[in-house]
Formats: structure tokens, C-alpha cells, sequence
């Protein structure tokens, strides 16, 4: 599997990351199964939160940790304070604490604030992240739904301090456009947000990067599911996204789900793509979708920039 080289980690990180939001461990063997599949394929990435499952993701991480004897074959990437109210210094240390403790593990390798609080001084989250690094209980750091300005406000001010900047940015990137968030206070990056994580060479580490089943065989405007419908349904252009990817999918013998996380690995960043298979075919789905390279032109083309392929 392709790999991003994570400065801050001082390692690669595989190019898909495994999404754990349906781990539990009651539901051990799927967990213990989905993540064997993964790591034989190359995977190193696991993607989990407090609010996953009410903190069950994390406790059926550990567990597998525990039981396979692997934790530094892997990077963690955690995440805490999902309510904007909660990205404040105290509250950083008291989920980083709760992370640990359901991990069982001593240190995260990537903790991501859920969501920001614009209202608090970005140095201040710099510094108390910086001070988590120094006692050892984080690894690098990095913002999910931080707007591109605020992860460069944030890295110019440890850069000015002799500190660790953000080392990742997680916002949804996807094929489709999202008429509005999924869940509240979140962010979608956009061209020109990825143009300047291609300059900066900061990772993007992509949320729904398969548009939640957007580009399923049975996708389609009388699709069922409301969060569907209420996200990408609004805008036209998404179903003619659709129809290009069945198209370019035919032509290779694909699905358009697999091209459309494709599309997300292929567009000029570094990029890392956080996907949430249920059954080992996925998995195995996703990965040869990680293999497929995409022409410019095709790039173009799905994202409706040229009419003809």
C-alpha cells in the first residue's frame, strides 16, 4: 500500500486509514478480523474518537492491541473534544487522559482536536498540545474541521516559538460537494484548500472520503437514506459525479465507490483517506482502490472541469 511520510511521526503511514466507528467489543471477532485484513495489506492507520460508539471504538482498539501484542506497529490517531465548547487547554488534557485510559495504551501517535473553538487562542492549544508531547502522552497533533487558516495561524505561531505545529488536518474531502455538514461545526476542504496543503506538504487526512455511500450501485435520487439526501442530494452536479464515476468505473472494471476514493488519493496533496469497512471484501475493496492511479484528465473530467474524457 502507498504510504505518506508523516514529519512529525518520523514515519510512513499507510495511505488509507482504517475507520473504526462500528468498533465495539462485542463485536470483537469483526474488529479483530477487519484490522488482520488491513495490516496484511499494509494498512497502519486506525482512525478512532471518544464519541465512537460512546468509547467503545477505543476500548476494542486496545483490545486488539493488547491480544495481538502490535501497538507500535500502528498509528493511532485519536480524537477528543467533538463539541466546540470543549477545545480549551483543560479539556484537551482530560480527553487526551480518557483516550489513554480506554486505549490502554501510554502515548497516542496522532491526537486530533475534533473540532476547534475559534474563540480560544490558537497559541494557547499549541502550547498545552506541545506540553502533552513533552510528557510523553502524545506523539504529533493535528485539527479535524479546522479551517486551512487556522492550521496555518496555528503552525506559524509554534514555528515563531520553536514548537510543534499541526501535523495533520482532517476535514471532509470527497468527490461529491456537500450542500451542508454532516454534523454541526464541521468542514469540507476546497480547492484551494488542498492547493495549499500541496504547497505546505501538511497531510490531509480525509473524513468520508467515499461520500458515506454516495457512490454505491444503489445510490440514486430516490436513495432512502436521509443524511444522504439532506447532504449531497441538493446539489445537481453530485449526480452527474455519479454517472461519471460509473462510466470511468466500467471502463476498468471497477466500482464508482472505488473510483471515487481514487479520486481522493490521486489529488495533488498528500493525502490519506479514512474509510469505514464493515466486511473483509471491503477492506480488500478499498485497497485496490488505494492502487488506482487517475490521469489529470480523468481528475478533471469526474469533478466536472472538462466535458470529455
Amino acid at each position: 500500500m502507498k504510504t505518506v511520510h508523516i514529519r512529525e511521526l518520523g514515519r510512513q503511514v499507510s495511505c488509507l486509514g482504517m475507520g473504526s466507528m462500528i468498533f465495539a467489543p462485542e463485536r470483537k471477532e469483526l474488529v479483530f478480523e477487519l484490522l488482520d485484513r488491513f495490516r496484511a495489506h499494509g494498512g497502519n492507520l486506525i482512525d478512532s474518537a471518544e464519541v465512537y460508539g460512546g468509547g467503545k471504538s477505543e476500548l476494542a482498539i486496545g483490545q486488539y492491541l493488547a491480544e495481538r501484542n502490535c501497538r507500535a506497529d500502528w498509528v493511532i490517531l485519536d480524537k477528543g473534544c467533538a463539541d466546540v465548547k470543549l477545545v480549551t487547554p483543560e479539556n484537551i488534557r482530560k480527553a487526551i487522559a480518557g483516550n489513554l485510559q480506554r486505549l490502554g495504551t501510554d502515548y497516542v501517535d496522532l491526537w486530533v482536536a475534533h473540532r476547534d473553538n475559534p474563540a480560544v487562542p490558537v497559541g494557547d492549544i499549541v502550547e498545552t498540545l506541545n506540553d502533552e508531547r513533552a510528557r510523553g502522552r502524545i506523539r504529533a497533533f493535528g485539527g479535524s474541521n479546522w479551517t486551512a487558516s487556522r492550521i496555518r495561524e496555528a503552525n506559524e505561531y509554534a514555528a515563531k516559538k520553536g514548537l510543534m505545529g499541526m501535523a495533520v488536518s482532517s476535514p471532509h474531502v470527497c468527490l461529491a460537494t456537500a450542500a451542508e455538514p454532516f454534523w454541526a461545526d464541521c468542514t469540507q476542504a476546497s480547492e484551494a484548500d488542498i492547493a495549499w496543503h500541496a504547497q505546505s506538504g501538511i497531510p490531509l487526512v480525509a473524513w468520508s472520503s467515499q461520500a458515506r455511500g454516495f457512490f454505491l450501485d444503489s445510490s440514486g435520487p430516490n436513495d432512502p437514506n436521509p443524511d444522504l439526501r439532506r447532504v449531497y442530494h441538493p446539489i445537481k452536479e453530485n449526480f452527474e459525479k455519479l454517472a461519471r464515476a460509473r462510466r470511468l468505473a466500467k471502463a476498468k472494471g471497477v466500482t464508482a465507490i472505488q473510483i471515487a476514493l481514487a479520486y481522493v488519493l490521486n489529488l495533488p496533496a498528500p493525502m490519506i483517506a479514512l474509510v469505514g469497512p464493515a466486511t473483509t471484501a471491503e477492506v480488500d475493496s478499498c485497497v485496490a482502490a488505494a492502487r488506482l492511479a487517475l490521469t489529470e484528465a480523468e481528475m478533471q473530467w469526474l469533478n466536472l472541469k472538462r466535458q470529455e474524457l
